[in-house]
């Protein structure tokens, strides 16, 4: 909220944008349909869910043969625009170059090969959806398949699927899918199945991959001075493992969608012309600001607080004395999201690493292991603590539990470890201080 921190995130933004490194496009995002918001990997949160599999025959066009697809999510075929074989797969090599008819929206789909695909999962054929599946869209880019985008912003159905499944729920449509299907007698079988579903972190509902135009970062340049004062050991990472796992990011690193569609952030400094749709990025308004129309979106948390090394710093000569600074404790589950970032942004923008040093702390989480959130409310208050244990107990559990691991699963109760210590203590500190000889 401090205006002189808000001016240096514009400010990069704006110098990004003019070295081409920041372009709006037409992308595959993780999509919250609760707050109808692009959100980052980091609000993602993946839960085992107890499913079905279902299999599908999918017809052969001009043949007798039937193709059968397994999938988890019955409602994305009807932005199906093809199926997927391994090309060492003997089983369909011979269908390789051929049409499917996808059953209810009867549209013309090929059968293609790609090593993508797990010849061991499922019946070795996979359904492609590329607006609503991630491998899917890389496959889709791959292959040149057309992407339709059969969900609006809430995860109801649009005017691409057939009249009588739109604007309906995603689940209900499901439901709908699967009759269809068994109707039309292409429901092969039924399994149960295990499998891992992303959540948003702060909706709770499950996420859609989704493809939404939104701006991007790109990152491929402002990762490799990053990754090389790593590799020289200008940063050291504390304990050393964590390298891997920095360098495993870094070395798979994306475009970064940096957009948001919430009404609290910092508002993307670009304009379009109402007129000619020219496009102004600056940070200050165009002057005829009238004839104006400001971008909606607003950026991701992260793309502000990784300026923080630097951009805290309000004058040139506080900045000079202070940047870069010595050590960063901070948790391993933002090694990418901060740590990283912050290393790229004061390589770009500073020209000298942020830090030397990054001492990375045990996440604390529940008793059930869940990592200690605002949104699941499962973080108790340490005042609440403080009372009825006391403050040494709290900090002596806290560093007892510290060394058993990675992660410290804390409960409240497991205070009367430190408060029992604390009073072993103070009774020791009593007898002692009461038999003391008199001067």
């Amino acid at each position: 909220m401090d205006d002189e921190y808000y001016q240096e995130v514009i400010k990069a933004f704006v110098d990004l944008y003019k070295e081409g490194k920041i372009y709006r496009g037409y992308r595959m995002v993780n999509w919250d349909p609760a707050n109808k918001s692009a959100i980052s990997d980091e609000e993602v949160i993946f839960k085992t869910v107890n499913g079905k599999l279902w299999y599908f025959k999918y017809p052969v066009m001009d043949s007798e043969e039937f193709v059968i697809v397994a999938t988890t999510r019955p409602e994305t075929m009807l932005g199906d625009t093809g199926v997927a074989v391994n090309p060492n797969d003997k089983r369909y090599k011979h269908l390789i170059g051929k049409k499917i008819l996808l059953p209810i929206a009867d549209r013309e789909i090929p059968i293609f090969a790609d090593d993508y695909v797990d010849m061991e999962f499922g019946t070795g054929a996979v359904k492609v959806t590329p607006a609503h599946d991630v491998n899917d869209y890389d496959m889709g880019q791959r292959h040149k398949l057309e992407m339709i985008n059969i969900f609006n912003d809430n995860a109801t159905t649009n005017n691409n699927v057939p009249e009588e499944f739109q604007n309906l729920d995603r689940y209900e449509v499901r439901k709908k899918v699967v009759a269809r299907l068994d109707e039309l007698g292409s429901l092969h079988m039924i399994e149960d199945y295990q499998n891992k579903v992303g959540y948003s972190e702060r909706g709770n509902v499950p996420i859609e991959p989704y493809l939404s135009e939104q701006w991007f970062m790109k990152m491929d340049e402002l990762a490799k001075p990053a990754v090389e004062v790593v590799q020289e050991g200008k940063v050291r990472f504390y304990p050393k493992h964590w390298e891997k796992t920095y360098f495993h990011w870094m070395e798979g690193i994306r475009d970064w969608c940096i957009s948001r569609q919430l009404w609290w952030g910092h508002r993307i400094p670009v304009w379009y012309n109402n007129t000619t749709h020219e496009i102004y990025c600056d940070v200050v308004p165009p002057k005829d600001f009238q004839n104006w129309r400001q971008d909606e979106d607003v950026l991701d948390t992260w793309a502000s607080s990784w300026l923080w090394a630097h951009a805290i710093f309000k004058a040139d000569d506080e900045r000079k004395y202070y940047y870069p600074t010595n050590t960063l404790v901070t948790g391993p589950d933002i090694i990418f999201f901060w740590v990283a970032r912050m290393i790229m942004a004061g390589m770009h923008f500073q020209k000298d690493i942020p830090f030397s040093d990054v001492y990375f702390t045990s996440i604390i989480r529940d008793s059930q292991g869940r990592k200690m959130s605002k949104s699941l409310g499962n973080s108790p208050d340490p005042l609440d603590v403080i009372r009825d244990y006391g403050a040494d107990a709290l900090r002596f559990t806290v560093i007892y539990l510290a060394p058993l691991g990675q992660d410290v699963m804390f409960s409240t109760e497991k205070c009367e470890l430190g408060r029992n210590f604390a009073n072993k203590i103070w009774n020791a500190g009593r007898f002692l201080l009461m038999n003391l000889p008199e001067r």
